[in-house]
């Protein structure tokens, strides 16, 4: 079984509806060969969810994502996007435990357990953000911190549920700065993510698991990262924003 190859584009909390979707239009005016195993994902900010679902719910092998949802069905969350709100508009993706998340709203390990599993109730499925900060990595424990961001969010899921995550790596001190990991580093950690789902599951259910890359993916970089045997594809921040440059990245998916 070939897994999932997938290009997803988060846009963060930038653009205007209008500059949204006249982007949404140039991506999809553009020539771009997705392959049956492949996948083009959009995580736009919440206000133009329905608007890029209008757009691309139709069209095959693109998908629309939520950049965010709350661990709570519904309720007095003033603010929060539930996942039946994303299911009602036909949401089939979200993002969840970005390292902005993480961050600057201090989502802990055990919260995005609970969100990763309200998903998967509502037939939404997790892109499962994970990766370590600059300090981590350069006191070389890089690999015991995201083997516990994994265990803690993780690791309470049947193998059934398991294979309904997308899993993205994002080292932190490669987001917005410049920094890239190298393509050896990038798939030296995802043989690890993957060697550490097959500790738990198995390797069969670990195979079928897609685990994208998110840090600085470019157009210059993406078919060298994308040609890493555990790198099945990207979360693209800055790049996505330009039309040229993520259908480049699309079409560097293996």
């Amino acid at each position: 079984m070939m897994r999932k190859q997938i290009a997803a584009a988060n846009w963060k909390m930038n653009l205007s509806l209008q500059q949204g979707e006249q982007l949404i239009n140039d991506l999809l005016s553009k020539p771009h060969d997705l392959k049956e195993n492949q996948l083009a994902v959009f995580a736009v900010p919440a206000p133009y969810l329905m608007m890029a679902q209008e757009k691309m719910g139709t069209k095959n092998r693109v998908a629309v994502a939520a950049q965010n949802c709350y661990s709570k069905k519904s309720g007095a969350y003033t603010g929060e996007i539930s996942v039946e709100m994303l299911n009602s508009i036909g949401v089939k993706y979200v993002v969840l435990g970005h390292s902005e998340r993480r961050e600057y709203f201090n989502e802990s390990n055990q919260f995005l357990a609970e969100k990763i599993d309200i998903s998967l109730s509502h037939h939404i499925t997790p892109i499962f953000c994970c990766g370590e900060p600059l300090q981590i990595r350069e006191e070389g424990t890089q690999n015991a911190y995201v083997a516990a961001q994994l265990k803690e969010s993780l690791f309470h899921l049947t193998s059934a549920q398991l294979v309904n995550v997308v899993i993205a790596y994002e080292p932190i001190w490669a987001i917005g700065t410049g920094k890239t990991a190298s393509s050896d580093q990038a798939q030296e950690m995802h043989a690890f993510i993957r060697a550490e789902l097959a500790h738990v599951y198995g390797k069969e259910t670990a195979d079928q698991i897609s685990i994208l890359y998110g840090g600085s993916v470019k157009a210059n970089n993406a078919v060298e990262l994308f040609s890493q045997p555990d790198v099945d594809g990207g979360l693209v921040g800055g790049a996505s924003l330009i039309a040229d440059e993520f259908v480049a990245i699309i079409n560097a998916l293996k």
